[in-house]
């Protein structure tokens, strides 16, 4: 019996039963009653185009939702799986928990008492499906260190490559797991297990070596240079975590889960996960603004090691037993103020994404019937116009100020060139804007472009991507320019209803300082598919000392011009 078995009466599993299913009727009903969150739609045009990877995150969420959506079209049918997982996850989480002889009351209160566990029990994103591998992970993990099994590892290799085919952030937990117990390089069986998660894995590899690893630069390269350093990055990151902790009782759940005393190797690699995961997503604010929900997994862990402590604690603490109850009625008062939508939540700007978004479909398609919708404030609302119309007529047209998406990599742009396409934005531009389309999502306001043309898609390549010079410094830049279309393109402007310039773009934190134009040279070149051809373009640095961002863009009236270069750290000294 290893340290983890129980040597007392085994617990009744009827409690836990009871609270899954009320868990599972909440998320469902959760599920079917709220619109798509922006980030869902963009999922489910995913799921329309299954594929071994996408711009920056891997494919399991698009099979999640291909096969719910398959099932029941609508909003239910697409978090179906999350639903149905999160709940199998907590079920796993009672089993591993159980061992350590924890309550039914305690895991209950605890458990729901977390918010971010109530956020991904219906909204289907990538991290739904790394929830439960997570959880999943833990559980045969906890297997595999009482007894040396080859099927088990087996299991936990293929697990392995499920974490990692679902978010990124999966390698930190194998990496956190294999550093808390330096021994698994003694069993043979752990070989298997590695070697099995790199081959499951090789085809996403392949697919990011096809596409130039997009999610490489922009984790690592475009998204890190843009802006520096801001204190509120570190405080809001760690008022997150208390909050996802659960609002009241967030505080406790690290205090009591970071001094719990490790007793055994698989408690050993919930604490390094635990400290691991979240202090290297606070190291990481130091560079750009992280998210607070990307430490999911690590909440995982940490609420094992917490109901472990307050299990060997053995009396009660009354006062946090009254907050844990309080924090679970503040959450759910929350979750049916969201399902109701009353007044106040819809003015929460993290939760406008949610409402009113299926009546402004409707009345963007009545103005622009069969045609593409083109907008250019990302890729949320194009996601959600196409979800909501079926009709896949949603385009994010990628600007110069906005990063780059899977709508730079589908094949959606080349059908809408030489179209006549409906653009619509949040402000009005004279002489292009004449329609008004008002609802309860806000007001847009949406215009025809004849002939549509667009070249987001054209890669600038430079040989540099940090340069230091001179104020009022004249700069030749060696450009590449590369034609990924399945077609030969051309930049003349003769004959053309709306003309390109290429333009080198400057920038200061978010705004633009700087735009300089091509000389008339450039619109000459014509690519065939799949050529380059060199391009040297003269630039005068800014007269002001400074950091800034460079970027060089492809522009056609009335858009606004893409991101088509990498951007350049640069420095004026």
């Amino acid at each position: 019996m290893t340290s983890t078995e129980a040597s007392h009466p085994v617990q009744s599993d009827q409690p836990i039963w009871y609270f899954i299913l009320c868990w599972t009727l909440l998320n469902a009903l959760q599920a079917y009653t709220l619109e798509l969150h922006a980030d869902e739609a963009y999922y489910w045009l995913f799921a329309q185009k299954l594929d071994w990877g996408y711009f920056y995150h891997p494919p399991m969420v698009a099979l999640f939702i291909k096969i719910g959506d398959s099932l029941i079209p609508n909003e239910l049918g697409l978090r179906l799986l999350t639903v149905l997982s999160n709940s199998l996850a907590i079920y796993l989480l009672w089993l591993i928990v159980k061992r350590y002889q924890v309550s039914a009351r305690w895991f209950i209160l605890l458990v729901s008492g977390i918010l971010v566990f109530h956020v991904y029990g219906f909204t289907s994103t990538p991290d739904a499906p790394l929830f439960f591998f997570a959880v999943l992970f833990y559980y045969f993990y906890q297997k595999y260190l009482d007894k040396d099994s080859w099927i088990t590892a087996l299991i936990i290799g293929i697990i392995t490559a499920c974490l990692l085919y679902s978010k990124y952030h999966g390698v930190l937990l194998i990496g956190f797991t294999v550093l808390s117990n330096l021994k698994l390089f003694t069993r043979k069986s752990f070989y298997l297990a590695l070697a099995t998660g790199v081959l499951l894995y090789i085809p996403h590899i392949l697919w990011q070596q096809a596409h130039g690893f997009p999610a490489v630069n922009y984790k690592l390269f475009e998204r890190s240079a843009e802006g520096g350093y801001d204190f509120s990055f570190s405080y809001v990151f760690l008022g997150g975590q208390l909050a996802l902790g659960g609002v009241l009782i967030g505080w406790y759940l690290f205090y009591r889960g970071f001094t719990t005393k490790v007793t055994d190797v698989f408690m050993r690699s919930l604490l390094v996960n635990t400290i691991g995961t979240f202090g290297f997503f606070l190291f990481n604010t130091l560079k750009v603004n992280v998210q607070p929900h990307y430490t999911l997994i690590a909440f995982v862990p940490l609420v094992v090691l917490v109901l472990i402590s307050l299990t060997r604690k053995g009396k009660e603490s009354v006062w946090f037993y009254r907050l844990a109850i309080a924090n679970v009625v503040l959450i759910l008062f929350i979750r049916l103020a969201l399902m109701s939508g009353l007044p106040f939540v819809k003015q929460v700007e993290a939760l406008k994404s949610y409402f009113g978004f299926h009546e402004w479909a409707d009345k963007v398609h009545q103005k622009a019937g069969n045609a593409f919708v083109v907008m250019d404030e990302g890729f949320q609302n194009p996601s959600k116009y196409s979800y909501y119309t079926r009709s896949l007529k949603g385009f994010a047209y990628d600007s110069r100020f906005y990063g780059r998406t899977m709508f730079d990599i589908w094949p959606m742009e080349d059908s809408l060139q030489h179209q006549k396409v409906y653009y619509l934005m949040q402000n009005k531009v004279v002489g292009l804007t004449t329609d008004s389309i008002k609802c309860e999502a806000g007001t847009w306001y949406g215009g025809w472009v004849n002939d549509a043309r667009t070249y987001q898609k054209i890669i600038i390549g430079l040989k540099t991507t940090e340069i230091k010079a001179h104020a009022g410094q004249k700069i030749e830049f060696d450009l590449n320019l590369t034609n990924p279309y399945p077609i030969a393109v051309n930049f003349t402007n003769f004959g053309q209803t709306n003309p390109v310039v290429l333009e080198s773009c400057l920038f200061k934190g978010e705004d633009l300082i700087d735009v300089q134009k091509a000389g008339s040279t450039f619109n000459n070149i014509a690519l065939a598919n799949g050529q380059s051809k060199p391009y040297r373009f003269s630039f005068i640095t800014p007269d002001k000392k400074g950091t800034y961002i460079l970027l060089f863009s492809l522009r056609t009236e009335p858009f606004a011009g893409s991101k088509n270069s990498p951007l350049i750290k640069f420095t004026i000294e």
